[in-house]
């Protein structure tokens, strides 16, 4: 029998699991079927939207029996706009999972079983813990089906893309990621741009002005707004300008860039013209951190906390060592650590991270940290462990992608006593984790959840010199 077409029905699908990346599972036959917003317990008939040699992929064409453990998702654009996936589970179930998650890809992926696996450390809050978020302005905002037969025109945007279509952006009435003052700032934006004329971005023949906008909130209730325009409109940006500190008070910076380019990376943009502050400031355990437009900060500030904690609780410091902090960034965890410890070298490869890094060590006093711009590949060797000083303890916080080979490879052999790997990404974590494990064993795992509603999760192992 020939393989079955994509685009038919599959009856009676029991979803079993999740795999990678949050994907639930159930199985037709012999063969895995991935179907999003379904959850373990489901008995769906499943729409099969392509049929692989290995796998399905499909979606819920209807319930034949929903699973005990599902709950009411809180949201409206939930199953559209692609944001916040795990919403129709309860949020100790989500942590359950992550957990499950973390553990399974240390074994499968890197072989490596922890001598204790502390419980995770869930999220102080589960909706408005984003301090940043994202929104893309559309002339045209994207429609479902039912609200085409209901006949409702099509409108300008201010949301977020849909899943896989860059070009299709969904207008949010409400996001519940951040504070509520960034829903009022996103419709105040795209009601002033409606009323005075000027025009929303075209993301496939790329006319139009405004293209997106990015809110910064921090726990001390400072305000940052940042709108990337497509080219120097000088009236645009000096009547937005009043507009924006009349109507929000706690607003302290408008910035503007400018992007040209065909996509909305901000990669290279500098600012191009800021009104009202050059910084917001964050703070944690009484440490002061500046947040610049474009500077990195964890989203979750007060998930970050937590991390932090957990991170300086595994360094268990005495004021003696020597302690590395590898993709340092503006120095977060570099300050953080920095009164525990002799002396702390951060190496980054942003130079504007690095600068920042240094500005609040400045600011909070603390003179005993060191940061140094480059490639970490090139540049972390025997000859930099010897220009810095021998490691005792090193902290690594690498992107999701992990370390490359010649970092693993230059930790590995540091003579550290002690390495605290902090990721994003367990599987690539894991990938790493083998690497090293002819010199070091995993003593300790310790999750963290950051991002409630998502399949998210963030990782410490504590390593300890073989």
């Amino acid at each position: 029998m020939g393989r079955r077409p994509k685009n038919y029905i599959e009856p009676n699908v029991e979803i079993t699991g999740f795999a990678a990346e949050g994907k639930a599972f159930g199985k037709i036959r012999n063969k895995i079927v991935f179907v999003p917003y379904s959850a373990p317990g489901d008995i769906i008939d499943v729409r099969i939207t392509r049929n692989k040699s290995s796998y399905f992929e499909g979606q819920i064409e209807s319930f034949v029996k929903k699973s005990e453990i599902r709950t009411e998702p809180f949201c409206k654009h939930f199953g559209i706009c692609g944001g916040c996936k795990w919403q129709h589970l309860p949020y100790e179930k989500q942590l359950e999972y992550k957990n499950r998650q973390v553990t399974e890809q240390l074994k499968h992926i890197g072989n490596i079983i922890p001598e204790t696996t502390l419980p995770i450390i869930s999220s102080p809050q589960t909706t408005g813990y984003r301090n940043k978020l994202e929104f893309t302005f559309s002339p045209r905002g994207w429609l479902t089906r039912e609200q085409l037969h209901e006949g409702i025109p099509f409108s300008p945007a201010a949301g977020f893309h849909i899943p896989g279509q860059f070009d299709k952006v969904l207008d949010i009435e409400k996001c519940y990621l951040q504070n509520e003052i960034s829903d009022r700032i996103r419709h105040f934006i795209k009601k002033f741009v409606t009323e005075n004329g000027f025009t929303f971005h075209n993301l496939v023949d790329h006319n139009g002005l405004f293209r997106t906008m990015f809110v910064r909130y921090t726990s001390t209730d400072e305000l940052m707004v940042i709108v990337m325009l497509y080219k120097a409109d000088t009236k645009a940006m000096e009547m937005l300008n009043e507009c924006m500190f009349n109507e929000f008070p706690s607003l302290q910076s408008l910035v503007f860039l400018v992007n040209t380019n065909a996509n909305d990376s901000t990669e290279n943009i500098k600012p191009y013209r800021i009104y009202g502050k050059e910084f917001i400031t964050e703070i944690l355990d009484g440490l002061k951190f500046r947040i610049g437009p474009l500077s990195f900060f964890q989203t979750n500030t007060k998930g970050v906390l937590n991390m932090y904690r957990a991170v300086k609780e595994m360094c268990s410091l005495t004021g003696k060592e020597n302690v590395y902090d590898l993709y340092s960034g503006t120095g977060t965890i570099s300050n953080y650590i920095a009164p525990f410890a002799k002396k702390v070298t951060g190496v980054e490869y942003v130079a504007e991270a690095s600068d920042h890094a240094k500005m609040n060590s400045e600011l909070n006093g603390i003179t005993n940290t060191n940061f140094v711009h480059g490639d970490m590949k090139d540049i972390l060797n025997k000859d930099f462990f010897a220009a810095n000083g021998k490691p005792d303890v090193i902290i690594t916080d690498p992107p999701r992608a992990g370390m490359h080979p010649n970092v693993v490879k230059a930790i590995s052999e540091s003579g550290a006593e002690k390495i605290i790997y902090v990721s994003c990404n367990p599987a690539t974590q894991a990938r790493d984790l083998k690497i090293m494990s002819d010199n070091y064993s995993v003593k300790v795992i310790q999750p963290v959840d950051m991002f409630p509603h998502t399949y998210h999760i963030e990782n410490i192992a504590l390593l300890i010199k073989s």
